[in-house]
C-alpha cells in the first residue's frame, strides 16, 4: 500500500477478520502513541494476560503416571514391581490432576518470551511483559509450531483465550530470527500481500455479516453450467469471497489486496484481466440456481493505493463494478464506504 495503514485500522480489521469484535476493547486503541504493529500486539497480549491473572489461568485435568509416596488414583502393580517402588516407600500411580501447565498457557508464555527477544519492542512494554512473565513460573515454555494453535481447545469456560491465541499466532507467523546475529525481528506483515489478502477478505465478509443488517452474507460454491454427463471433477471449484443478498439483488464480491489495481504494459494501465475473468465467470454460472427475480451484479473491491475507483461496466449483460476503499482514513469513514458500496 502507498501509505502505512494506521494500527487502529489494522486492529479493527483483525477483530472483524477473526470474528472477535466483542473483545476489541481489550485495549484503548486511541491511547496508543506508537504506530508500530508489534507494540500494538504486545499491548493487547499484556492487557489480555492481566485479565487472565485477575480471573485465574484456565486449568485442565492432566494424566500423570509416576511414583508417589501417597496413593493417588490407580496403582499400577506391574510397574511398581518392575521399579521396586515399595523399597523407596512409594508406589507407581496413575491419576488425573488439575494443572495450569496446559497448551494455551504454554503458548502465551512462549509468545511473551519471544517478544522479549525483539529489540524493536517498546521498552515500557518490555518491562510490563517481564512482570507478567513471572506469573508463568509453573508453566512450560515450548517450541511453537503452527499445529499447536489448531490444537488449542476453546470452550465456554475458556473462550476469553481465543482472541489472545489469535494474537499469539500472528506474532509467531511474523517473527524472524537472524541466524548470523541471533536477533529476533518482527516482519511487517502489512506489506505481505498474501497475509493481508486473507485479512482483507475475512474482514470485509465478517464486516457485512455484522453490519449489513438487511442483507444475507455468506460464501458459496457456484456450480458450472455444463451439459449433463460431462465430468465436473476436472473443473476448478468456483468459491466466492463474499455473496450478499439484499431484497431482489444478489451481489458477488471479490476482494483483491494488491499494491496496484492495474497491470502496466507499454505505459498503458489496464485492470488485471484474471480478476475480471474470474468474477465474470461467477456471474455467468451463478444464474443456474439464483431466483430468476434477483438482479445479479459483481463487485471487485481493492484497497485504495492511488486514485479512487468507482467504475461500472456491463459485459455481455453482466454488471461488474470496480471499487476501492481507503484503509488509511478514519474508521467511521471506512465503515460508511463499505456500506455505501452495497446499498447504492
Amino acid at each position: 500500500m502507498e501509505n502505512k495503514i494506521p494500527i487502529k485500522n489494522i486492529y479493527y480489521m483483525l477483530c472483524y477478520a477473526w470474528d472477535r469484535l466483542e473483545q476489541r476493547d481489550i485495549v484503548e486503541i486511541d491511547t496508543i502513541e506508537s504506530n508500530e504493529i508489534l507494540d500494538l500486539f504486545a499491548m493487547v497480549l499484556g492487557n489480555g494476560i492481566n485479565y487472565l491473572i485477575k480471573r485465574g489461568f484456565h486449568r485442565l485435568y492432566i494424566p500423570y503416571q509416576k511414583e508417589e509416596s501417597f496413593i493417588r488414583g490407580k496403582i499400577n502393580i506391574n510397574e511398581s514391581i518392575k521399579r521396586r517402588s515399595w523399597i523407596k516407600g512409594k508406589m507407581y500411580c496413575e491419576y488425573d490432576d488439575l494443572s495450569h501447565n496446559v497448551l494455551h498457557n504454554q503458548i502465551l508464555k512462549t509468545t511473551i518470551y519471544n517478544l522479549l527477544l525483539c529489540q524493536s519492542l517498546n521498552e515500557d512494554l518490555k518491562d510490563q511483559l517481564i512482570k507478567l512473565y513471572r506469573y508463568f513460573e509453573l508453566i512450560d515454555k515450548v517450541n511453537l509450531n503452527k499445529k499447536m494453535f489448531r490444537e488449542v481447545q476453546i470452550n465456554r469456560n475458556n473462550h476469553y483465550y481465543s482472541f489472545l491465541i489469535d494474537i499469539c499466532e500472528i506474532i509467531y507467523d511474523n517473527l524472524l530470527v537472524d541466524e548470523s546475529s541471533g536477533e529476533v525481528k518482527f516482519k511487517d506483515f502489512i506489506r505481505d500481500e498474501i497475509q493481508m489478502a486473507y485479512v482483507f477478505e475475512n474482514f470485509v465478509r465478517n464486516f457485512y455479516k455484522r453490519e449489513l443488517i438487511e442483507g444475507k452474507v455468506y460464501r458459496e460454491n457456484i456450480e458450472w453450467n455444463v451439459e449433463k454427463g460431462e465430468k465436473l471433477e476436472y473443473l476448478p471449484i468456483m468459491q466466492t469471497d463474499i455473496s450478499i443478498e439484499i431484497g431482489n439483488r444478489k451481489i458477488i464480491m471479490d476482494t483483491k489486496y494488491k499494491k496496484d489495481a492495474f497491470a502496466y504494459n507499454y505505459n498503458a494501465k489496464k485492470f488485471h484481466s484474471d480478476n475480471l475473468y474470474q468474477l465474470f465467470a461467477y456471474l455467468k454460472n451463478v444464474k443456474i440456481k439464483v431466483d430468476i427475480n434477483k438482479n445479479c451484479e459483481g463487485i471487485l473491491l481493492y484497497p485504495k493505493t492511488g486514485e479512487d475507483l468507482n467504475l461500472r461496466y456491463k459485459l455481455q449483460g453482466e454488471v461488474i463494478k470496480i471499487k476501492t476503499v481507503d484503509l488509511n482514513q478514519d474508521w467511521q469513514l471506512i465503515r460508511e464506504r463499505l456500506l455505501e458500496l452495497v446499498r447504492e
